[in-house]
């Protein structure tokens, strides 16, 4: 209890919105709840001591409340989530993010245009036992994946607005594509209609990956006993995740295969239990979506992983309709180009007419804006953020913790450090200090920045120049270790001021003043473009 953070709201109490109210009252962030229905949303207001607004309209138009939770039925959460995007909230909302995919996408797009959290409740990527069967298969410690059988059954739950497949499936399809770190090529769904005519409520899905792996689905509510089961077949072991057990929830099965006279022979040997973490995922869950509101990052499950979810069940509805016929899964078309050599790792977020050019590496976790040109053999490593119109040269490498803004320009070679101190025998990743670039800045060819530092808006840095403190806004520096030189148009041309010639500090860099005794305030024009500046103490800003 207690824990601070953003306030969230919960709308919709029903069967499973009544977990997310519990959880978020636990963590000590709940602040409201909605629902349609009058005596569900009084319930859970005197439950847990929380207003209970009257309209979804009241709910989003209070400013103490930074986020909301929708849980209600998949065909709302389309309206749902946007009105409470526009409204300016964070939004966590539950499986599927939407039962149409240009929806889903609709919805990603308003969250990026108006700086939203979006994340999707595929709760199973949370579970302790699907991390750790991802840990397993990142370590190779299961071996190459060749086979992944899901099934999740029940008797009830039972659904009219939707099929079985949209209700039961989102989940496996989630954690299948989380643990494979790929998406399926083909799928075949075959279902019956049984309850309703329209409405499956059994299916059994094929997925087929380029890879190799295929994977089986089966869910449904027909079914007379409750089974919750996730099974990876590897080369080097098996491992089964039964969620209805307690003690044996992770087993790992050193299975082997064996060739003996040319015919295969399994060799079976003792299920190995393993221990995971005893905290209930919904709540895992619910901490994270927090953590992602408070610190601004990036959901585990985003909204573009909410949409490989829902290209899935698109083409598995298509296939369902057409009589389990196998039906390609639609491609993500990049609205980036990457050079045929280029390894781009996912996920990251690359903008609209970014080019990534030869032998050239995107680590995952990355965020790149629009219309950028990496060059030959540029390296951008994990969590690093970079803006929109920037170019960054052959040979760059921009490490974790650098941050560079809009119309950045890197030329060839040159160097971003993280850590002040390297030693290749001392693990220091935790002592990684943020470089910000700030908008319009060029760094020269074979130019070094160590780490810690800003380099002001449009600044300039020489080429080879060895910048070890912060430089200011359309400073030009240059020398070993840099020094300021004089002052740069946006434009990339020298300005002129009648003070240049004074006297400077020791240094020259920024946080130097002049010797004289008072600051003098000048202006001066480009030459070039005609922009006007005022020069005020060690400080220029531009005018028009």
């Amino acid at each position: 209890m207690g824990e601070q953070g953003p306030r969230v709201a919960v709308v919709g109490c029903g069967y499973w919105g009544k977990n997310l109210v519990r959880n978020f009252h636990q963590l000590g962030n709940l602040q409201a709840v909605y629902d349609v229905d009058e005596s569900r949303r009084q319930e859970m207001s005197k439950a847990y001591g929380v207003t209970a607004t009257r309209t979804l309209e009241e709910l989003l138009q209070r400013a103490d409340i930074q986020a909301v939770a929708i849980a209600a039925p998949a065909v709302q959460h389309f309206d749902l989530a946007k009105r409470a995007l526009l409204a300016g909230k964070d939004v966590f909302v539950e499986k599927p993010l939407a039962v149409r995919l240009g929806d889903g996408q609709e919805l990603v797009e308003l969250a990026r245009k108006r700086e939203r959290i979006l994340m999707v409740g595929h709760l199973l990527q949370y579970h302790p036992a699907v991390l750790e069967l991802r840990r397993l298969i990142r370590a190779g410690e299961l071996g190459k994946v060749q086979y992944i059988y899901s099934s999740r059954l029940n008797l009830g739950k039972l659904r009219t607005e939707e099929s079985i497949l949209w209700s039961f499936a989102p989940h496996d399809v989630s954690a299948i594509l989380s643990l494979l770190d790929e998406e399926p090529t083909v799928v075949a769904a075959h279902g019956g209609n049984y309850l309703n005519r329209n409405v499956a409520d059994v299916t059994l899905t094929t997925l087929d990956f380029a890879s190799g792996v295929k994977a089986h689905i089966f869910v449904s509510w027909l079914h007379p006993f409750k089974e919750q089961k996730l099974i990876i077949v590897a080369d080097g072991k098996m491992a089964v995740f039964d969620d209805t057990e307690t003690a044996r929830k992770l087993v790992v099965f050193p299975h082997k295969i064996e060739w003996v006279d040319r015919v295969p022979v399994a060799r079976k040997a003792e299920g190995q239990v393993v221990s995971l973490q005893a905290e209930e995922p919904l709540l895992l869950e619910c901490r994270h979506f927090l953590e992602c509101v408070r610190e601004r990052k990036k959901p585990r499950t985003d909204g573009e992983e909410g949409l490989r979810v829902l290209r899935v069940l698109q083409a598995c509805e298509k296939s369902l309709q057409n009589q389990g016929h196998p039906t390609p899964v639609e491609a993500r078309t990049p609205s980036y180009f990457a050079h045929a050599t280029a390894v781009i790792d996912q996920p990251c977020e690359i903008g609209e007419g970014t080019k990534i050019w030869h032998f050239s590496h995107v680590m995952s976790e990355t965020q790149i804006g629009k219309n950028c040109n990496f060059g030959q053999n540029v390296h951008i490593a994990s969590h690093v953020r970079i803006g929109s119109n920037v170019k960054i040269q052959n040979n760059v490498s921009v490490y974790t913790g650098v941050e560079l803004e809009d119309d950045v320009f890197c030329g060839p070679s040159m160097v971003f450090t993280n850590v002040i101190n390297p030693r290749s025998h001392i693990v220091r990743k935790h002592e990684y200090q943020r470089t910000l670039v700030k908008r319009g800045a060029t760094l020269g060819a074979n130019s070094t920045i160590l780490c810690g530092i800003t380099v002001g808006q449009y600044a300039f840095v020489a080429a080879g120049a060895v910048v070890t403190k912060d430089v200011p806004d359309y400073a030009l520096v240059m020398g070993v270790p840099a020094k300021q030189a004089g002052w740069m148009c946006h434009c990339g041309v020298r300005l002129t001021f009648n003070s240049d010639d004074a006297p400077k500090g020791d240094s020259g860099v920024a946080g130097d003043r002049p010797t004289t005794p008072r600051e003098v305030r000048e202006n001066a024009s480009c030459s070039a473009c005609g922009a006007t500046y005022e020069k005020s103490g060690s400080s220029v800003r531009r005018l028009a």
